[in-house]
């Protein structure tokens, strides 16, 4: 317990004020925190402290972190980043104490062991400059003293009332409003009240049960016009809400503080001082034979209904809203990179379909780069007219697919272009049906009005950019979505309510992941998928492309540091993630980074002499098996299995040193020269293609189908199965078992089975299951 006395002992100077924190000293809180080595840690940091971006440590550093992930490496930066925070700001809490000649070693020594921002805040508090309380009012008339003797509690042996009227004489003066002693001892308890609430160890406890304990209310502000402020009922189900905070879902406190920001709902959370009485007493025990023990148990109800209460209920909002926030922005960032890594459909001519009604459907062909062709507009109420239409297209330009954007009218022009299918696979039963999608045309509207889309196509109007943008994102969903701001892409849920400037971080980490981890061809890419490369910025995106435009197709990696602006460390970060299928070097196409060559042309020469028709991947393969032959021959039964695989990690370790390069690097040239131009994305299942229509009218409980998961949210997933709504899977319908987390089982983008559990076709809702179906 604090007293006056000890507050006016001052310290001198420690000499951690003075001091730095060391790469070391984070190593040390990081390794217990993330169960990683120590040298592990201080060498990522290193690599980060000089410039080098999450995705180029993590593909090309291998050796030095061993072999972290991004997320791994993302983690050390933001908790490094987090604690050098905590000590700058210990080191300004100590100089400002120290400034006010207050800080004792005590003092000094909690500053310094404090773990959180939060403690280092409450043990600053006390001598934080405020505004004019009631408690420094008090000390203006100088009441400090009386406090003291309140907080201190002595104990008597004569009449208790007569020994506090005599404590108070002194302390009455009429020129500073202190006539009586009611009102020394009522100043002399607002002093009181203060310190109790003030006091980090009280305020840690308390807020440790606050956080536990306490129960968020929702009420409506006003009864007679709820149904004016809330007309479809949104918010009904918090109209009387009563929960845990410590069991609120991150949703449902996003939902409250939006009905709390439009009116609707009034909000409280509750923490009784009986509850809290026990952690005040704890530290400031009340003596029931001392006659202040009344004064004391007044003050410190009476601090904590009027000053720690409302500070810790401000806390546990800021703290639930903040969790709340931080999940709903990870749930968008996961659903966005699923998104943005679904398999592109390559060498496929896209007919894109705009739905519309009254400015009719706008058409645009592009070929199969995604180069602009033509485009037209149909009408769907001239039937005949449009059909005919539609059929010259697909056959003047020999149209593979048809993506239809999902907005208005999107059902009825896929009714059409569904009609028209299934004719000419009657007709051309010999030749592939043409197959069609209906793509998520979130944003594209966006886009099309654009500054990087008038550069792109200056001559063509908004609605034609946005039909080529729907054409695109069919036959390249990466290469067309970096386009647009991430929050436009419709795969989120509350992202107007977080923090907007933590989204657009979290979500160009995303975006600058998903390009990094597939690749980018530079002769075909775009300024706006470019500047989210390792390492390249938009300026030097844009020179890239002007120099591209100005000089033809890069014929090598090399040929990069001619372009105005990309430097030696610019080259170093960016190159092993720019692609150059047709160049010189066939090494150019493959994430094999330049600084590897010798080491893979080291390798090459290793393998076995190429036969007429071995291709490398064959030779590798050979390779691996003879490595593998050799350590299991001239072994003995016994433990043979454990000696073939010691010697076999011997074999490529000395491989690895002949090559000058590490084992992880090795392993990661040896898969590139198997699959040279490999796109990571062409590993997972192609999008589906539909060639006929279905209604929800044809929907009946029970049918099998197969959709593709459009939004994943807390609750469950939405899933197109290919009528005009998605329908949700609940996530107690996700599989046989409880599921948590619906990203634990489901992505967006992913292809799965579903079962019709209830269709309600007044609502225009379908209810699905994912239970007891085998793929």
């Amino acid at each position: 317990m604090a007293t006056q006395e000890s507050l006016n002992q001052t310290a001198p100077m420690s000499d951690n004020a003075a001091a730095t924190l060391s790469v070391e000293d984070i190593a040390r809180t990081l390794s217990v925190e993330l169960n990683l080595g120590q040298g592990q840690i201080i060498r990522t940091i290193a690599l980060i402290d000089e410039g080098n971006t999450t995705p180029f440590i993590a593909r090309y550093r291998k050796e030095v972190t061993g072999s972290l992930d991004e997320v791994q490496i993302q983690t050390i930066a933001d908790r490094a980043s987090a604690l050098r925070a905590l000590f700058e700001r210990k080191q300004d809490v100590h100089r400002l104490i120290e400034g006010q000649g207050k800080l004792t070693p005590e003092l000094a020594a909690s500053i310094e062991a404090a773990k959180t921002l939060q403690e280092v805040e409450d043990l600053y508090l006390p001598y934080r400059p405020k505004r004019k309380t009631r408690a420094s009012v008090a000390r203006e008339k100088g009441l400090a003293p009386l406090a003291e003797l309140i907080l201190q509690q002595p104990e008597v042996a004569g009449d208790g009332n007569t020994f506090l009227d005599e404590q108070a004489q002194p302390f009455l003066n009429a020129d500073k409003g202190v006539e009586t002693s009611l009102e020394a001892y009522a100043g002399a308890s607002d002093i009181v009240a203060e310190m109790i609430a003030e006091d980090a160890s009280v305020r840690g406890s308390v807020r440790s049960s606050f956080f536990k304990q306490s129960a968020v209310g929702a009420k409506v502000v006003d009864a007679e016009k709820v149904a004016e402020k809330d007309p479809n009922g949104v918010y009904r189900l918090y109209y009387d809400f009563n929960e845990s905070a410590a069991k609120l879902v991150p949703h449902r406190v996003l939902a409250l503080n939006r009905g709390e920001r439009e009116d609707v709902l009034r909000i409280n959370i509750a923490y009784p001082y009986e509850q809290a009485k026990r952690d005040i007493v704890a530290h400031y025990p009340v003596k029931s034979t001392s006659p202040f023990g009344p004064l004391m148990a007044e003050a410190m109800e009476d601090g904590y209904k009027r000053l720690l209460s409302p500070a810790m209920e401000r806390e546990v909002r800021v703290e639930l809203t903040r969790k709340a926030e931080e999940h709903a922005i990870n749930v968008f960032a996961t659903n966005l990179r699923n998104l943005l890594l679904q398999p592109p459909l390559r060498g496929k001519k896209v007919l894109g379909i705009d739905p519309g009604y009254r400015t009719g459907c706008k058409l645009t062909v592009v070929d199969e780069t995604g180069k602009y062709i033509t485009s037209d507009t149909m009408y769907l109420y001239q039937t005949d007219k449009a059909r005919k239409l539609l059929q010259q297209m697909l056959s003047d330009y020999h149209i593979s697919v048809i993506a239809i954007g999902n907005g208005t009218a999107s059902r009825e022009t896929e009714q059409l272009v569904a009609e028209l299918l299934r004719e000419l696979a009657e007709k051309n039963k010999d030749t592939e049906p043409i197959g069609y999608m209906i793509v998520n045309e979130a944003g594209a509207s966006v886009y099309s009005a654009s500054e990087a889309a008038r550069e792109e196509f200056p001559t063509l109007d908004a609605t034609q950019r946005g039909t080529i943008s729907i054409a695109r994102r069919l036959q390249d969903p990466l290469a067309e979505l970096v386009k647009i701001d991430p929050k436009a892409v419709g795969v989120g849920l509350y992202q107007h309510d977080v923090d907007q400037k933590e989204l657009a971080a979290t979500l160009e980490r995303v975006v600058a992941s998903c390009v990094n981890f597939a690749g980018v061809e530079v002769n075909s890419a775009s300024a706006a998928l470019l500047k989210h490369v390792s390492g390249i910025n938009t300026r030097v995106a844009n020179a890239i492309v002007k120099y591209r435009e100005a000089n033809g197709p890069f014929k090598s990696r090399k040929d990069l540091m001619k372009v105005p602006g990309l430097g030696q460390a610019t080259f170093v970060q960016a190159a092993g993630f720019l692609k150059i299928s047709s160049g010189h070097e066939p090494l150019d196409n493959t994430f094999i980074h330049p600084e590897s060559y010798e080491a893979a042309r080291t390798l090459l020469k290793m393998l076995p002499e190429e036969e007429k028709a071995a291709k490398t991947a064959e030779r590798i393969a050979q390779f691996r098996q003879l490595i593998k032959l050799q350590n299991s021959l001239g072994r003995s039964n016994h433990n043979r299995g454990n000696a073939a695989a010691s010697g076999e990690a011997a074999a490529w370790a000395d491989i690895a040193a002949k090559a000058g390069v590490g084992l992880p690097t090795l392993q990661d040239i040896m898969e590139n020269l198997e699959k040279p131009g490999l796109d990571p994305r062409d590993e997972l299942p192609p999008p589906i293609l539909r060639h006929d229509v279905l209604k929800m009218e044809d929907l009946q409980p029970g049918m099998i189908l197969q959709g593709t998961v459009r939004n994943v949210v807390d609750f469950g997933a939405f899933v197109d199965i290919g009528v005009k709504h998605d329908g949700l899977v609940h996530v107690s319908e996700m599989a046989d078992r409880f599921v948590r987390d619906p990203l634990s089982v489901v992505a967006v983008g992913q292809v799965v089975q579903v079962r019709v559990l209830e269709i309600d076709l007044k609502r225009s809702r379908v209810q699905l299951s994912m239970r007891g179906i085998t793929a």
